[in-house]
């Protein structure tokens, strides 16, 4: 047994702390969150203190010293620290990994917490040396006093950003003889705003330059008045505005078109008015330009983004300027909910159903959206999720009073909703993909000078590469699934794995002629250009965008009027306003209404809701053709007459039935192997481990819907319970027995908790 040791967290995949002996006179008391360099084998290992305990279960001839404290304060406060332990064991994840999720990769390999910068200040013997005019033989050395003193310092970056070139001999020179001396000081963070947002600004026309620093009172920018609320608004605001100071979880309700951001908005001014920060994720930032201009146009303070398009300096300079409460408003995606907030007023989810915010790859599996929520309990704020289609546990929760509902039922500026119809393509003559009833909604809408936007959520030309006559489809060589041909590149890809291959002219197996199969975007946009050939158009997917600034092209484009007609992917539904849009045309939508997947009407739902809320958001009046080879589908009719909540009621009784989410938990233990036989052999074997009590049910292992993904084998075994307590209470036994398996050494596994995707 040893007195006094420090329980450290390392970024390694084991489910432990890691004791060590603190240096000399370090404050115990003051160490958790504070990162240390330690030695860990052969390496030197950056750590962070979890917490101290008076001995170690370790012999004191077996523990080694820290060897280096990185910090003079806590990277992560207590609270954000137990947020993380929280996290840590609710997804049953290594504490290690967990602290890597969340703080910069820069921090986690020692950089320091607050930049320093080097500054130049003259003493009081440079003052008066400068005053009898010396040095009086080195005029660069009296020129750079002289500029020292009428600055009253500068930073060594000032001087070399054109103050004063070849400063650094005059410099030395100066401090030989103590008339100027140099410090290191903390550097006061620019506004942090990235190549992307900056553009994103460009795009909607509003200024980046004349940033101040921490607002004044409520840091509201004069230059753009808040607009008046309609009355559902002013309520909405008001009810969360009375919340300040407690927790208090709200679910923003709105249609599309509603409003929500200016409720947003104005929550967030009166939070900087109490002299507190704000906190907002969204799904994806490269999706959401226009959101983010819009809190940099409203507010005058700082605005920190944090988001995945980042460079690793450039994400902890916005990690530093939010950690030193320099900028007020944080404003990311997913990582973004373990960003420090100093006094932190509210949280903002913006379409918080969205799958984004799940982290459903990689090592740590987590939802930001329950995330989000953990985190404004412990802090006693309120958070707002908005959504025009909420998820159904979010509904759920209303239901059951542990949200409060605040609903935005009308559209900002008198728009009303689109008229939406079904096009059955049973009976209706289809051209490249395109029904004739739609074909000639377009014609009419450009005739009225109305913009349209043709919905398909799949990117390429074809789904499928056929020969007529012998039936080949081209395979992908390493996943279940078919090489996508992409024309205008002439390749074939994987969509799943990123295979690529050229594009043939003839089978490979019986030399006749191929032809692509189906419709993607690609094809699509030629289709319409063929239909309107004097109509520009624009296309809007992951072939297009590729790079920072694609986006802001396509919506100016759009903004501006010299695009008609916009054919995109999921990405067109997602924080676009588009007000002269007045017709949408939904392509097949029958995807998700045969899935196995249970989740797959809901996220059907939510699209086709979110893509028609793109027509008529302007004064122009919207319509929106679906269309379908089944008409008579329920989750059709009930979204056609009841709209997204006729659809949410239906589909959690038949949730409740079935006890699915939310009615149930799940967790899910996934895997992937070199073969089928190796997969599902380990979930066979962490199976029969152990019996789990009566209340949990165990269902597979079975192969994922697409078992060979990117040349590997994938499989799936699902718990399912009633009872959250219990499975957790048996996940917490049961993991550390899997983990010690042997056939554990020949797969690559994750558990996955409240998993929004089934294989």
């Amino acid at each position: 047994m040893s007195a006094a040791v420090l329980r450290i967290a390392l970024d390694m995949p084991l489910r432990r702390l890691f004791d060590y002996l603190p240096p000399p006179q370090m404050p115990l008391s003051d160490a958790v969150g504070q990162r240390v360099r330690v030695p860990f084998g052969r390496q030197r290992l950056v750590g962070l203190v979890m917490d101290h305990a008076d001995s170690s279960d370790l012999p004191a001839a077996r523990l080694k010293a820290v060897l280096e404290v990185l910090d003079a304060s806590p990277v992560l406060d207590r609270s954000a620290v137990e947020l993380l332990r929280w996290a840590a064991d609710y997804y049953h994840h290594p504490i290690g990994e967990v602290i890597a999720a969340a703080i910069p990769k820069a921090l986690r390999e020692g950089a320091p917490l607050i930049a320093m910068e080097e500054r130049w200040t003259a003493t009081a013997e440079g003052a008066e040396a400068a005053a009898k005019g010396e040095p009086r033989r080195a005029p660069k050395q009296r020129e750079l006093l002289q500029l020292l003193l009428a600055r009253r310092g500068a930073s060594a970056s000032e001087l070399s950003g054109g103050l004063m070139e070849g400063w650094q001999d005059a410099a030395r020179a100066l401090a030989k003889r103590g008339w100027v001396a140099s410090t290191e000081q903390p550097l006061l963070p620019a506004d942090t705003r990235d190549a992307e947002t900056a553009s994103a600004l460009s795009a909607v026309n509003i200024s980046t330059d004349g940033v101040a620093g921490p607002a004044q009172d409520a840091g509201l920018d004069a230059r753009k008045k808040a607009p008046v609320l309609a009355p559902e608004q002013a309520a909405a605001v008001a009810r969360v505005s009375d919340s300040l100071g407690h927790f208090a979880p709200f679910i923003l309700y709105g249609i599309t078109g509603s409003g929500k951001t200016e409720v947003y908005l104005q929550v967030v001014e009166r939070v900087l008015a109490r002299g507190q920060r704000a906190l907002v994720l969204v799904p994806e930032i490269g999706l959401t330009p226009q959101l983010v201009s819009r809190f940099r146009e409203r507010f005058q303070s700082p605005l920190a983004v944090l988001h995945s398009g980042l460079t690793d300096s450039e994400r902890l300079q916005a990690w530093r300027s939010a950690y030193t409460g320099h900028a007020r408003v944080i404003l990311g995606t997913r990582s973004a909910v373990f960003a420090p907030v100093p006094e932190l007023g509210v949280i903002v989810v913006d379409e918080e159903h969205d799958a984004s915010f799940k982290q459903h790859e990689g090592g740590f599996r987590y939802s930001a959206r329950d995330l989000a929520v953990v985190r404004a309990q412990r802090a006693g704020v309120p958070i707002v999720l908005g959504s025009a289609t909420p998820a159904l546990e979010t509904l759920h929760n209303v239901s059951t009073g542990r949200y409060e509902r605040l609903s935005l039922s009308r559209r900002a500026a008198q728009a009303v909703p689109p008229r939406v119809a079904l096009v059955d393509l049973r009976t209706s003559a289809v051209q490249g993909g395109i029904s004739t009833p739609a074909v000639q909604a377009i014609e009419r809408h450009l005739a009225d000078d109305g913009q349209v936007l043709v919905f398909l959520n799949r990117r390429g030309y074809a789904p499928t590469l056929l020969c007529t006559a012998c039936g080949w489809v081209a395979p992908c060589r390493d996943c279940d699934a078919r090489l996508t041909v992409h024309r205008a590149s002439e390749r074939l890809r994987c969509h799943h794995c990123g295979a690529d291959a050229p594009l043939p002219t003839r089978c490979p197996q019986c030399g006749f002629l191929v032809k692509p199969v189906g419709q993607g975007t690609e094809r699509i946009e030629e289709t319409l250009a063929q239909l309107f050939p004097t109509v520009p158009l624009v296309r809007l997917d992951r072939d297009v965008v590729r790079k920072r600034g694609d986006m802001e092209a396509a919506m100016r484009r759009m903004h501006s009027g010299e695009a008609r007609i916009l054919v995109g992917t999921q990405m067109v539904t997602k924080g676009h306003d588009f007000p002269n849009v007045t017709l949408v045309i939904v392509l097949n939508a029958d995807q998700g209404l045969f899935s196995t997947d249970f989740r797959a009407p809901e996220r059907l739902a939510q699209t086709i809701v979110q893509v028609a809320g793109r027509a008529g958001r302007g004064t122009k009046p919207g319509e929106v053709l679906i269309q379908t080879e089944f008409p008579e589908h329920p989750l059709l009719l009930n979204l056609l007459n009841e709209g997204y909540d006729g659809f949410a009621r239906v589909a959690l009784e038949e949730r409740a039935q079935a006890a699915w989410p939310p009615f149930s938990r799940l967790a899910a233990l996934r895997d992937s192997a070199p073969t089928s036989d190796a997969a599902l052999e380990f979930l066979t074997d962490a199976r029969r481990l152990r019996v789990p009590p009566r209340s949990i049910q165990m269902r597979g292992p079975v192969p994922a819907a697409m078992a060979k993904r990117a040349g590997r084998y994938h499989a799936q075994l699902l718990l399912e319970s009633a009872d959250r307590t219990a499975l957790h209470r048996f996940l917490s036994v049961w993991l550390p027995e899997v983990e010690q398996l042997k056939s554990a050494r020949r797969v690559r596994w994750a558990l996955d908790v409240d998993p929004i995707e089934l294989f």
